[in-house]
């Protein structure tokens, strides 16, 4: 039996590592392929090169009456937009050094803004589900301030991935800003000031909009609270999974 709930929590451990890995591979590789790309770039352009030509007799030029150039039409005159290639910006609240809380899914750690922090609950009573919902969908907790709609969030973040009975080791929900969405985790941990420097921030979002970026030092995920609970929202409409 031992033997058993070892090879079960090494392969959680597994899935795991690998998962934390690709989240890392998804924030950085962008990064290293703009690195990469400018010196190639460099080299690509052609230096310029001065011809002389023989000195030959100049021909007698045709002087022609200028013809009449009708004026543009004003739609013609203006200057079409350029197309922005810029990729999506960076959150407002990561101009500055920010504090950052980390909390743990499945054993794997995630980081939200406190400034985008709206509270920390502790479940204490069962979570109420609800006939038909999705698997990352647990069901509403009640509470003074409104209904709180509370997410499985490893089924939601690690789908595919997710560790065996992951549910049950769920003791805290992480609230999204003022949004009726709650993150449920395992454990709380200190905050902390993070240095935009830190993170290595994603320049492109068409997968997992909701990663900002990955946290090096501490081997954690960074939280776009706003995508997060629009991808939500969209989803209980939906009522698809596979948003993320």
């Amino acid at each position: 039996m031992a033997d058993k709930k070892m090879t079960q929590l090494t392969v959680s451990d597994a899935a795991i590592a690998s998962y934390l890995d690709e989240l890392l591979h998804t924030a950085t590789s962008t990064a290293e392929q703009e690195q990469l790309l400018a010196p190639v770039t460099e080299a690509l352009e052609p230096e310029p090169v001065s011809v002389e030509l023989p000195m030959t007799e100049a021909p007698q030029p045709v002087v022609e009456e200028p013809a009449e150039v009708p004026e543009p039409a004003p739609e013609v005159q203006k200057k079409a937009e350029p197309v922005s290639t810029v990729p999506p910006a960076r959150p407002d609240w990561s101009e500055q050094p920010f504090e950052c809380l980390i909390f743990t899914v499945a054993g794997l750690q995630l980081a939200v803004p406190l400034v985008l922090l709206g509270a920390i609950h502790k479940i204490e009573e069962e979570i109420r589900s609800l006939p038909g919902s999705p698997d990352w969908y647990m069901g509403i907790r009640p509470g003074s301030d409104g209904n709180l709609r509370v997410v499985d969030s490893a089924q939601w973040i690690m789908a595919g991935r997710v560790p065996e009975n992951a549910r049950e080791n769920y003791r805290f929900i992480i609230r999204l800003d003022d949004s009726p969405w709650g993150l449920a985790c395992d454990s709380v941990g200190q905050s902390f000031t993070l240095d935009p420097g830190q993170v290595r921030w994603r320049t492109a979002r068409s997968q997992r909009p909701w990663l900002a970026g990955t946290v090096i030092d501490h081997m954690c995920a960074l939280i776009d609270v706003r995508a997060m609970s629009e991808l939500l929202m969209r989803a209980e409409r939906e009522q698809r999974l596979d948003l993320s």
